[in-house]
């Protein structure tokens, strides 16, 4: 579905990802873990036409995406939620979530009902001001509204940043479901342990480089992964 051949990428003139090679198959959930500044963000922004793209090739659904506008992207069958709260904060919940479907054509009240039924907690919250929401809340927002769209492909910034244990369990549980219904996601994660657990690979990625991959069961049981990357159970 989602494939990255040779990637080199970056910021001005800074390269922060190297040569970068990756799969993702549709229907999976793939989790991406590593260090601080291991250029994981970096990687997903790539993919979404947010970085300066110095060598390699992206592509989706066999179409070339390389440096391809988010807009367009969008309407490919491509969501990116990025880990800031990029909430509307004076606008509605309802009014958020009827953002996300901009690009789309007719009405969008089935995606509504659908979203809602994925976060009942939100559905609660219709009326209120997003910036009034908890962290968890604004968390479930962003990722609800970028499923307005229908897209094919999620993708997910550190999802579980700076919410409790029992939101973050809340939240990986609506992102299986959120599989299970059919969405592909790329997930990029700092509980890399909780993470791996729900994904069916990973990638682990160290000064801008790919150092593992593989299934993320073998992942989990790997003993120089636990002792560089997972800590202890």
């Amino acid at each position: 579905m989602l494939s990255l051949e040779s990637v080199t990428a970056g910021y001005t003139d800074e390269n922060i990802i190297h040569d970068i090679s990756l799969q993702v198959d549709r229907g999976e959930i793939v989790t991406i873990i590593g260090p601080n500044g291991s250029g994981k963000s970096t990687l997903m922004k790539s993919v979404f036409g947010l970085t300066r793209m110095r060598g390699g090739r992206i592509s989706f659904l066999g179409q070339d995406i390389t440096g391809k506008r988010p807009d367009e992207l969008v309407r490919l069958g491509l969501a990116y939620v990025p880990q800031e709260r990029n909430v509307f904060s004076s606008l509605t919940v309802k009014e958020n979530l009827e953002m996300g479907g901009v690009s789309l054509t007719g009405a969008i009240g089935e995606r509504l009902e659908t979203v809602l039924e994925l976060f009942p907690r939100l559905a609660e919250r219709l009326g209120q001001k997003a910036g009034t929401l908890s962290g968890g809340e604004q968390k479930m927002l962003a990722v609800g509204r970028a499923m307005i769209a229908k897209p094919l492909l999620l993708m997910l910034d550190e999802p579980s940043a700076a919410l409790s244990p029992k939101i973050m369990a809340q939240l990986f549980a609506e992102i299986e479901e959120i599989n299970r219904r059919g969405v592909t996601v790329l997930m990029v994660e700092q509980n890399a342990r909780k993470a791996l657990a729900i994904s069916h690979r990973g990638y682990i990625l160290e000064m801008g480089r790919i150092r593992f991959q593989g299934p993320a069961e073998s992942l989990l049981d790997d003993p120089e992964v636990c002792h560089l990357y997972l800590g202890r159970r």
